[in-house]
């Protein structure tokens, strides 16, 4: 998993929109991120603790524990790639 985003197996019903899942994620973290850790409201004041967007998409052929196998590797690759460097052009 990289540091600028996160992995999530969810399973909702079908009503739930995926627009809505992303609020009620985002909105849950963010509430309980800055009252757990009362230094981010000062490094994020007016400004959002996530980015807008987000990237939704469903898994109807393949099994959860596809995905799930998917994400763990995620966090593998990310741990390789963390030791990178900054050189200017």
């Amino acid at each position: 998993m990289s540091k600028d985003h996160v992995h999530l197996l969810v399973s909702v019903p079908p009503h739930l929109s995926a627009s809505k899942l992303a609020q009620y994620v985002k909105g849950a973290t963010s509430r309980k991120l800055l009252m757990e850790y009362k230094e981010l409201n000062q490094q994020f004041w007016g400004k959002h603790l996530w980015e807008r967007g987000y990237f939704v998409a469903s898994s109807g052929n393949v099994t959860d524990e596809v995905i799930a196998e998917y994400i763990r590797k995620q966090d593998m690759e990310a741990a390789k790639e963390d030791n990178f460097e900054i050189s200017e052009l």
